[in-house]
């Protein structure tokens, strides 16, 4: 397997946005190809989950490849539900570093603030496994992870201010973050006293309908922050078949492979973007992680672990819950913020970040990717 580096980076401002999905697209991807220099690119792979459905809008590479000039270069969409741009990344990384191309521009993308209520709830919920009776139920995102957060509760004596807690924590970063959704300092009383959306679920426990893109140019060679590890999992997409509530085994398993791959553990790690798609999902995204034991992330979040100048800061851009959520373009959003920290240029700049980790999620724990990186060093 040959090295991959990531050597250009673009994003739009997350947030709403009147212009078209490959408006948005075509934004970010600018901004990666001038950062990389305008090299030669070999393929496209784009990061989208509800481009047709909500944005009436598909064959999404193939209009990035016309729209950028890059000529007769192959290109897809990659759909792997919040994972999508994750799954893009990773694509890109594993048809480098086995020699197919040179170089790839990945590209996540997603339309949303447009849509109704309904129409959004309805697309987001094609991420769930609807032939089944919890699909009949009406189960929704909210609902699910209602649920685990009262669980998580019920066996570990964490309450809703430690849900609290990360939502501040991850407001707090996107205050110095100028491409965030949400840059309006709030405080822990505001976010107590916020309107439920579902038991124990407020406002500002769930991640906003947003508008953005991402995109970063990958290539062979050590010129760059480093690719040093890529693992992906799968895990069941329905509540009744996963056997304990407090735990998203994806993570898990795609943590464990990317960390055997880099030869690393969760010691090693500088600064972490994870997919805090609902406060009570940070938490238990660190234990899986190897961040805290299972059951004490609530316990690491109020020693300051994750916080500026703690252990391993997590979520330094805000976060989902903060920098906003463009379902296809988060995993890149994600990715974008760990090589700013890996080069120095990042809002919240962690001293000395040298390894860097972004896990990205889709459904309810139907799939998960993990990256490590590596920066300040060249070959």
């Amino acid at each position: 397997m040959r090295q991959v580096s990531v050597k250009g980076i673009g994003m739009t401002r997350f947030g709403k946005h009147e212009g078209s999905i490959k408006k948005l697209a075509v934004e970010a991807s600018r901004q990666a190809l001038k950062d990389a220099g305008y090299p030669k690119v070999d393929a496209i792979y784009v990061g989208n989950f509800m481009g047709g459905s909500l944005a009436g809008q598909e064959i999404l590479g193939s209009m990035l490849a016309n729209e950028l000039g890059l000529g007769p270069v192959p290109a897809a969409k990659v759909e792997g539900a919040c994972a999508s741009g994750g799954i893009a990344f990773r694509q890109a990384y594993h048809l480098i570093a086995s020699g197919v191309y040179e170089r790839v521009l990945v590209v996540g993308v997603e339309k949303m603030t447009h849509g109704s209520i309904e129409q959004i709830t309805g697309a987001i919920n094609t991420a769930m496994d609807n032939d089944s009776n919890e699909g009949l139920a009406g189960l929704t995102f909210p609902g699910f992870f209602g649920v685990v957060a009262n669980r998580y509760f019920h066996e570990t004596g964490a309450s809703k201010e430690h849900l609290a807690r990360v939502a501040l924590k991850n407001r707090t970063y996107a205050l110095e973050n100028p491409l965030a959704q949400f840059r309006k300092p709030t405080s822990l009383e505001e976010i107590l006293a916020a309107r439920a959306i579902t038991d124990p679920l407020g406002l500002f426990d769930c991640s906003p309908v947003t508008d953005g893109a991402a995109a970063m140019l990958l290539e062979a060679g050590g010129e760059g922050v480093r690719v040093l590890a890529s693992g992906q999992a799968s895990g069941p997409p329905l509540m009744q078949e996963i056997p304990d509530l407090l735990r998203i085994p994806a993570i898990g398993e795609a943590a464990r492979q990317a960390y055997e791959q880099a030869g690393l553990g969760p010691d090693d790690v500088d600064v972490v973007e994870v997919h805090d798609c609902f406060s009570m999902t940070e938490l238990i995204t660190v234990e899986e992680l190897g961040f805290a034991e299972k059951g004490q992330g609530w316990v690491a979040l109020e020693e300051g672990c994750f916080s500026p100048g703690g252990k391993v800061p997590v979520n330094t851009s805000g976060g989902l819950l903060s920098r906003g959520h463009p379902i296809g373009a988060t995993g890149l959003a994600q990715i974008y913020q760990v090589v700013s920290q890996l080069r120095g240029t990042a809002c919240n700049q962690v001293e000395g970040a040298r390894i860097g980790l972004a896990q990205n999620l889709g459904g309810t724990g139907a799939y998960s990717t993990v990256h490590i990186f590596e920066g300040g060093k060249t070959s």
